[in-house]
């Protein structure tokens, strides 16, 4: 009963907006047009979208601000608030209802001394997650362009082994979270090297080399010293050369003419060990789950007196899209194995771990560069459950134009969630409805 009430209550709130902005097309939205934000930003300005505002340039360098914020409702009421894992234990989380100002992130970009010469510094932090470790992080990187073949970057970056993580955040369909499926298999972000350019025509490469998996939560200290992390991209955009804005954003809302096509792979390698991992109550990271959510370094999780020590991660996956005229539709499939155990006390039955999942999306441009539907569909084909998600959603952009401003809702259907934290609007084990409401800005 309680359940059917919040979906009644989140289904009319969605109508409430659609009906909103039936009225603002009624009244005139200017016509569609193919022309970026790039495109519009006058000569004389000294705003540049995904760049920011310049407030220093010079013949030495360039310095500019760029801030990045979304308020974020989340209501988890709907979710069951225990869940029981593979080993038959109850788990008890609590279902959260709150407002947040979820995220806060400054951007410091801009080149010293040479154009190819250009750095990339910001301060973020997740609000929800205030009172535990790492909360607050002040980090970067920094590159140098030798030509288009060849971008070379030190620093903190993202590991190139998924789509989502090639560098087309914030431009997904959702704010700020990834369907499940993308954030069981994917890695996180580290500190590393990476070089990345133009093969050819309309063909693009990544290659990273870092520390671990996740640097969050995790201190110099824990790290091993094998330097064995390594993730690759090579995608290919054969029709028009391009994929949308800002190294291709999901769905259409650059309103493509002509049909937009990718493909893309990736592959992603890493030992880790238990001493590498955050803590249980520190930051969120991405950690090694079994497909029931909990950590393959848990204690006893195997078999009695036993603990995973040590493991290899190595995953691949496969993505492919097309857009045209504002629909978009978007998919990938993933490969995980977890093998090479090393580990202390008794030894396990397991030799490896095998997963492999994938997801579906789907959108469309409903006004054209106003609003956004979309659905989505997510499952994990694993050895110790198979969970699954549907997602609907919407996106409306209430400027001229523009989509670095939106307001999202969006509902989330989870069964057995292997996934989840403070900073997502799911929960690890989260079976039931989710539902958030978010403002995000990026200026």
């Amino acid at each position: 009963m309680r359940l059917s009430f919040r979906v009644k209550g989140i289904f009319c709130a969605m109508c409430i907006l659609f009906l909103s902005v039936v009225v603002l097309k009624a009244q005139g939205i200017p016509p569609d047009s193919t022309k970026t934000d790039a495109d519009t930003t006058k000569s004389g300005d000294t705003y540049r979208p995904m760049i920011g505002h310049t407030v220093a340039k010079s013949k030495f360098g360039e310095l500019n601000i760029r801030a990045y914020t979304y308020l974020r409702y989340l209501n988890q009421l709907g979710l069951d608030s225990s869940y029981t894992n593979s080993s038959g234990q109850t788990v008890a989380f609590d279902d959260r209802q709150d407002i947040q100002l979820q995220k806060v992130s400054i951007y410091f970009t801009g080149w010293a001394f040479d154009p190819k010469f250009a750095y990339f510094l910001y301060v973020w932090t997740t609000n929800a997650s205030q009172g535990q470790d790492a909360q607050v992080v002040v980090a970067g990187n920094l590159s140098y362009t030798f030509n288009k073949h060849f971008k070379l970057t030190g620093g903190i970056m993202s590991l190139p082994g998924v789509r989502t993580t090639e560098g087309n955040f914030p431009f997904w369909l959702s704010v700020d979270n990834r369907m499940i499926a993308d954030e069981f298999m994917r890695p996180s972000y580290t500190s590393g090297i990476q070089a990345r350019g133009e093969v050819f025509k309309s063909m693009f490469y990544s290659v990273m080399l870092g520390n671990n998996m996740s640097t969050l939560g995790v201190d110099a200290g824990q790290l091993d010293n094998g330097l064995n992390t390594f993730a690759s991209a090579l995608y290919w955009l054969p029709t028009t050369g391009e994929y949308g804005m800002f190294n291709g954003s999901y769905g259409d809302y650059d309103n493509h003419q002509k049909v937009a096509t990718r493909l893309g792979g990736h592959f992603s390698r890493s030992v880790e060990t238990r001493q590498g991992q955050p803590s249980t109550d520190a930051f969120e990271n991405v950690q090694l789950r079994i497909s029931d959510g909990t950590s393959i370094f848990t204690a006893n999780l195997f078999a009695p007196g036993s603990q995973i020590d040590e493991a290899r991660y190595m995953m691949t996956s496969v993505d492919a899209g097309a857009k045209y005229k504002g629909f978009a539709l978007e998919g990938e499939y993933y490969w995980r194995k977890i093998d090479d155990f090393k580990t202390i006390g008794s030894a396990i039955p397991q030799s490896q771990l095998n997963d492999n999942g994938f997801q579906l999306l789907a959108s469309a441009m409903v006004f054209p560069k106003k609003l956004q539907f979309y659905t989505a569909y997510s499952k994990i084909n694993g050895e110790y459950g198979d969970p699954s998600e549907v997602r609907l959603g919407l996106n409306f952009f209430p400027f001229k134009k523009t989509n670095y401003t939106r307001l999202n809702a969006q509902c989330i259907f989870l069964d057995e969630s292997p996934v989840g934290g403070l900073a997502y609007p799911y929960a690890v084990g989260g079976n039931g409805v989710a539902f958030n409401l978010d403002l995000e800005i990026n200026f």
